[in-house]
């Protein structure tokens, strides 16, 4: 991080909290509004909730309507957006350091004064719908979306975020308003501002408004889930099988996630990981393969997607296996372990120069751990994993069972995989 780059902290009297960081080598600011709500806190008949919220927050205030906040949000060049995850919901935006308060003023207003009116809600849900439908058109999308309950079941974490179009129809603004002063309480909102800003010009600008949110009743604790391994076939008319396995992985807070991070990259994360190397450069098998991590506050999952013919998902699943069984078998060598380091590091310092990345890594850092950690302390942590590290990670996790997998394509519901993916 820069020396002149600051990181400061205030909580409201209400628990509202609000994380800065100083980055006066930029010109702009990116500011988020974060809830510590997200789809895991639905019940059943509420998925897809928050991110229905999400859509309905930019669609009007008490004194603004959705176009207005468009071409405010366009009249000072900034580019605003929102996402809904399992844990979190976030309102950003990024402008130039000198529209700050601008940026502040409509972001406030569209989270603490939205209307959630009928006939908006009644507009945005075919806006839904067609999403759900891009989700269902895309094969490596769909195929991810399969694994969740593959892994997780009925859990809310083997959703999708996205949520049915059966409760979609049946959401309205009583149902939204409800949620929302339900869960949207003071101590689960975090404001992270990054870029060319002072601390005590956020603090001015933010907690005169945020300040008045009335603290709730509290919020019933998450469930963790106990992990599976259903297998689903499906067919569908397409060039490729897509396959995604899901197995066993490691939690945000888990300290082990730093071998988990290095274990991924020399797996399935890069161009010379053992999975693209075998499946792809020597066989030829795939254009797509990859590794990846997905971490929640108390569990996680490390996957593995592929794309290849039909004809070739049975040696493509043996291939991939064989490579997670050599994990559990041997320690990685010295070298392939130095040159994932250097991967990982090179990754996490060019993204420390993004505003936008600087404040959502400080949101996080407030949600998960209560406090910012500075970029140097992850890399030590990385630094310092072993080889035996690693080794041990792999059979901790990925025992003696099997892996959930989904497969998507040509005649998927005729195969028969079972027998191939145990370890």
């Amino acid at each position: 991080m820069n020396a002149a780059t600051t990181v400061n902290k205030t909580v409201l009297e209400n628990g509202v909290r609000i994380v800065s960081m100083t980055m006066p080598h930029v010109r702009s600011v990116s500011m988020g509004v974060w809830v510590h709500v997200g789809a895991r806190d639905e019940s059943d008949a509420e998925s897809g909730l928050s991110h229905f919220i999400e859509h309905m927050i930019f669609k009007g205030t008490l004194k603004r309507s959705a176009f207005q906040i468009a071409k405010e949000f366009d009249a000072i060049g900034g580019q605003s957006n929102a996402f809904t995850s399992m844990e979190h919901t976030c309102y950003h935006a990024r402008v130039l350091d000198t529209q700050l308060a601008t940026m502040v003023d409509i972001l406030s207003d569209i989270f603490l004064n939205s209307v959630f009116d009928d006939d908006e809600v009644a507009r945005e849900r075919p806006v839904i719908f067609q999403e759900i439908g891009m989700v269902e058109d895309s094969p490596e999308e769909w195929v991810h979306t399969m694994i969740g309950p593959a892994l997780w079941g009925r859990h809310p974490l083997g959703r999708s975020i996205l949520g049915t179009r059966e409760n979609i129809l049946g959401f309205d603004s009583r149902k939204i308003r409800h949620f929302f002063r339900r869960l949207y309480q003071p101590a689960r909102v975090v404001i992270a501002v990054a870029g060319n800003v002072t601390h005590d010009r956020i603090v001015d600008l933010t907690a005169p408004v945020f300040a008045a949110i009335a603290p709730g009743n509290g919020i019933a604790p998450r469930s963790t889930p106990t992990d599976g391994c259903d297998t689903t076939l499906r067919h569908r008319d397409l060039e490729q099988t897509h396959i995604c396995l899901g197995i066993s992985g490691v939690s945000v807070n888990d300290p082990r996630r730093f071998a988990a991070s290095l274990l991924n990259t020399i797996l399935g994360g890069n161009m010379s990981s053992r999975l693209f190397q075998t499946v792809r450069e020597e066989r030829g098998l795939a254009y797509a393969i990859y590794s990846f991590l997905t971490s929640y506050a108390d569990t996680g999952m490390f996957g593995v997607y592929t794309a290849v013919a039909p004809e070739d998902a049975n040696e493509s699943i043996d291939l991939i296996m064989e490579q997670l069984r050599q994990m559990k078998r041997e320690p990685v060598g010295v070298d392939v372990l130095r040159d994932a380091k250097a991967f990982s590091a090179g990754n996490l310092l060019m993204a420390e120069e993004s505003p936008d990345n600087q404040m959502m890594r400080l949101a996080q850092n407030e949600f998960y751990f209560g406090d910012y950690v500075p970029m140097q302390t992850v890399i030590d942590r990385i630094d310092a994993v072993t080889p035996d590290d690693i080794l041990a990670l792999a059979n901790a996790l990925w025992g003696s069972g099997r892996p959930a997998l989904t497969m998507l394509g040509p005649r998927a519901e005729r195969s028969d995989p079972a027998g191939r993916i145990g370890f």
